[in-house]
């Protein structure tokens, strides 16, 4: 793992739109791990102003980093649709190539499981995009959380945080 620090949100946000450009032009069938919440928005943005420039995501396959357990994709308040508002629908995807968990499966553990397998096919991840929250948790893994586990459901720890289950596949 290779921690940047930048001096400011506007200079990651540019730092961290290049790297991912960087890596989608030198491997266009890239497996990227993408992230939610307000501090990814920007960094959408940046990405979709580079598609416009004409970097293409069409080669891309991704998978999400969480997702709430209950949820389901239409709804809107998943992140199933914040990827689409956010990404997925301004850029050259395939919309088959985006993957996230699947919040309302009957048997959450087993669709842990399965993620784990789709991202195994897919040949792992090749780029994993992480935010880090106040108390140093990074989606649903808290701080003393190993971030050599699989996919799983998580019960956040925090104050700030939905009192929700959710499905989280740690960087």
């Amino acid at each position: 793992m290779k921690v940047l620090i930048c001096k400011d949100h506007l200079s990651a946000t540019e730092r961290v739109a290049g790297l991912i450009a960087d890596h989608l032009r030198k491997r266009p069938g890239a497996v990227l791990g993408l992230a939610t919440g307000g501090t990814m928005l920007p960094l959408y943005r940046r990405l979709i102003a580079s598609h416009e420039e004409g970097l293409s995501f069409a080669g891309a396959t991704t998978f999400n980093l969480d997702k709430y357990v209950g949820l389901a994709p239409d709804h809107p308040a998943s992140y199933h649709s914040y990827m689409r508002k956010a990404l997925f629908d301004h850029v050259d995807i395939d919309p088959a190539r985006t993957h996230l968990p699947r919040g309302d499966a009957a048997d959450p553990t087993a669709a842990a499981l399965d993620y784990e397998a789709r991202i195994a096919r897919a040949g792992g991840i090749s780029l994993q995009l992480l935010g880090i929250g106040r108390n140093g948790h990074i989606g649903f893994n808290e701080p003393i959380s190993s971030l050599a586990s699989p996919t799983r459901v998580k019960d956040p720890d925090r104050k700030h945080a939905p009192r929700q289950s959710g499905l989280f596949r740690p960087g």
